[in-house]
């Protein structure tokens, strides 16, 4: 078994998960969701050119997923549901994952930010910025105005991007894994 364990009052999450440890219980993964505003995403004068949105992941964009390693049936329903949800793909080599990817779903005013990857090879040349803005312009274009996004705490380079995008940290929430 897997769960999700979300930040809420402190001492419920701390009791929460002091039951889940004393019953063999591991956390795996730490995540923050972060807040901003959605407008200076897609205000960057960058020619969103490069990026190509469509409303299902191809295979291309499967591959540079890291969590595609748990696709089938029931992730893509997942990964695909909402009220309108987009893929953005910015292109690797021929025959290579792509350079960047990156999900999010609008509903209402909020557009949800997830699955923003760059190839380890090509970080810090732009492209999440690139994917983050062609994916705010549609959302915009949709109606929303605020954004979130979640992020692994230990992605430093993401979390300093987020900061200068004007991100705050809303809460944080914990995988946990049952015991096998």
């Amino acid at each position: 078994p897997y769960i999700q364990v979300s930040g809420g009052t402190l001492g419920a999450g701390r009791r929460l998960t002091a039951a889940l440890a004393e019953r063999g219980w591991h956390a795996e993964v730490a995540a923050l969701i972060r807040i901003g505003a959605l407008a200076p995403l897609a205000d960057t004068g960058a020619d969103l050119s490069p990026v190509a949105l469509t409303r299902t992941p191809g295979e291309d964009w499967l591959r540079r997923y890291g969590r595609a390693a748990r696709r089938g049936p029931e992730a893509l329903r997942v990964l695909c549901g909402g009220p309108s949800v987009w893929f953005a793909t910015v292109p690797g080599e021929p025959g290579e994952a792509p350079a960047a990817i990156g999900r999010c779903v609008v509903d209402g005013r909020w557009a949800g930010f997830t699955a923003v990857e760059v190839d380890p090879g090509r970080r810090r040349r732009g492209l999440a910025s690139l994917v983050l803005a062609a994916l705010a312009d549609k959302a915009l274009g949709e109606g929303a105005s605020a954004a979130y996004l979640e992020v692994e705490e230990e992605n430093e380079g993401a979390h300093a991007l987020y900061d200068r995008l004007g991100f705050v940290t809303h809460h944080r929430y914990d995988h946990w894994r049952g015991p096998v």
